[in-house]
């Protein structure tokens, strides 16, 4: 997922909301992200207008988010310019303030409709937690049209950041927190917030990555695109009936947390219909278009999960059967992922999964991943042991990786054009992903072994002052900077050569050798 940045790729925010923005910016030529095939049509390409306003455009750039939204610079020095106002404290006089070392700087980005008395009510929710503010910003939302996004920096203790957290989760749209550097540390339980890892050698703008599977409910909850907010192209975009049913989807994925049990979803038999028609014209491609590892699943699909033309499968029972296949298990997500966000769900196994349909009236083709395409296209290939180890080890290269190397991570290019290349990761990662044509080019490997050495080489290329280790035991990522924590690793490993050891020696014994 790589493409040309764009000349005003971040524009600093102004002082106050804006009814007349500027110009538009320039949009690159060519989108970029997963295809979705239509036939042998073309698909409209997007408006230059319409991409810059496209959360997928940014989705297709290999950027986090936060990074997305605003140049790293920019946040940095908003975060540590010193404010010229006198600091508001709406606490009662008898209150003892709190001493400096128990408050932490944090900046807060939410979304508001651009309407008179919007940022009043707004900034009313931060007097209610009594939260000062030291600084605030606004501009134009580039995710919504008509929306602006806030900036609102404050000092806030932590048991005051959830509660505030909380406070506006009812009453605006959340973008994304921001922790300044060295305020909290990385173990901070603060929900849904981002932060640069501290601690670790060199770690001068280490992007935060979760460090234990429970964290995955931050990268989770950080979607791109969701809901309603659906862009001008999309077949469902003037469909009010369904725009509410997205709705509906998005709140089952952001009230889900890591441990709980997948809610189960009643379709309509609108969508089980659509499912139908997508499930009838795949299976007359996979004998002749699927790898045998995908052929091998995909009759356990249908005996253990309910895969039918008259049924779609439960994220609950697809989840239970990668467990006990290949240790991968999923969870639901409202939308599109950043790259960043999505490879770190990988890391440990887990498989971001939407449980919407795609629009009915365009079964074959879709602007964005729903449950069809997870279901039919990703999961039988997370059954097989090898491609799962394999995702994972693409996942565990991107934690604390810079943004442009997990672009690079994130950018495959597959079709059934002419141009046939031998997989190899250094020349994939800068083919360029097309969204509304057929791919260039085909990168084939003869097997998943094959491509999992090439990329454990190309991971090696990926600069960072640490390695990763996953430990299964506790579901949580071990920082290798040290020779104690190394250690740690080598007495896990002389346990399994102990194990291995044992085992040949009984071969040994029981076959006379």
């Amino acid at each position: 997922m790589q493409g040309k940045k764009t000349s005003q790729e971040t524009a600093a925010m102004s002082s106050e909301l804006q009814t007349n923005p500027k110009g538009p910016q320039t949009a690159p030529k060519s989108p970029i992200g997963l295809l979705r095939k239509r036939g042998q049509e073309a698909i409209p390409k997007m408006q230059p207008a319409m991409m810059m306003f496209s959360s997928k455009y940014w989705a297709r750039r290999g950027l986090s988010l936060d990074s997305a939204m605003y140049d790293q610079q920019h946040l940095a020095a908003s975060m540590l310019r010193r404010t010229s106002f006198n600091r508001i404290d709406e606490r009662p006089d008898k209150e003892e303030p709190k001493s400096t070392h128990d408050l932490g700087k944090l900046a807060v980005i939410f979304s508001l409709k651009n309407e008179v008395g919007c940022l009043v009510k707004a900034l009313r929710l931060f007097q209610e937690k009594h939260v000062n503010l030291s600084h605030i910003e606004s501009r134009r939302s580039k995710r919504v049209t008509n929306e602006v996004e806030i900036y609102a920096e404050c000092n806030c203790s932590k048991k005051e950041f959830n509660e505030l957290v909380q406070h506006l989760k009812d009453h605006v749209n959340i973008v994304s927190y921001n922790t300044p550097q060295h305020v909290w540390s990385a173990e901070t339980d603060c929900l849904d917030c981002v932060c640069v890892l501290g601690g670790l050698p060199d770690g001068e703008g280490i992007p935060w990555f979760p460090q234990k599977i429970s964290e995955l409910d931050q990268c989770s909850h950080r979607v791109l695109m969701y809901g309603s907010e659906l862009d001008a192209d999309h077949p469902g975009f003037k469909d009010k009936v369904y725009r509410e049913r997205r709705k509906y989807f998005v709140e089952v994925a952001m009230n889900y947390k890591f441990g709980q049990p997948i809610p189960r979803i009643e379709y309509t038999p609108e969508e089980v219909k659509t499912w139908g028609v997508i499930f009838r014209e795949l299976t007359k491609l996979y004998p002749t278009h699927a790898c045998r590892e995908y052929l091998k699943n995909l009759p356990l699909l249908t005996k253990h999960c309910g895969y039918r033309e008259d049924n779609i499968p439960q994220l609950e029972d697809v989840s239970l059967f990668l467990k006990e296949r290949s240790g991968f298990t999923v969870r639901p997500v409202a939308g599109y992922l950043s790259p960043r966000d999505f490879l770190a769900g990988l890391a440990y196994r887990v498989f971001n999964c939407t449980q919407y349909i795609r629009h009915s009236t365009d079964p074959l083709y879709t602007p964005e991943p729903d449950t069809c395409h997870e279901l039919l296209g990703h999961v039988p290939l997370l059954a097989d042991p090898k491609f799962a180890q394999f995702s994972q080890e693409i996942g565990l290269a991107s934690l604390g990786a810079s943004d442009k190397d997990v672009q690079k991570l994130a950018t495959h290019a597959l079709s059934d054009k002419a141009t046939v290349k031998m997989f190899d990761p250094k020349t994939t990662c800068y083919q360029e992903c097309l969204i509304t044509t057929f791919q260039d080019v085909y990168f084939v490997s003869e097997s998943f072994e094959e491509a999992k050495e090439k990329m454990r080489e190309f991971a090696k290329t990926i600069k960072r002052p640490f390695s990763v280790y996953y430990n299964p035991y506790t579901q949580s990522i071990d920082l290798l900077k040290d020779t104690r924590s190394i250690e740690n690793v080598v007495q896990d490993l002389r346990s399994d050569l102990t194990t291995v050891c044992d085992a040949l020696g009984k071969m040994n014994t029981y076959l006379g050798i």
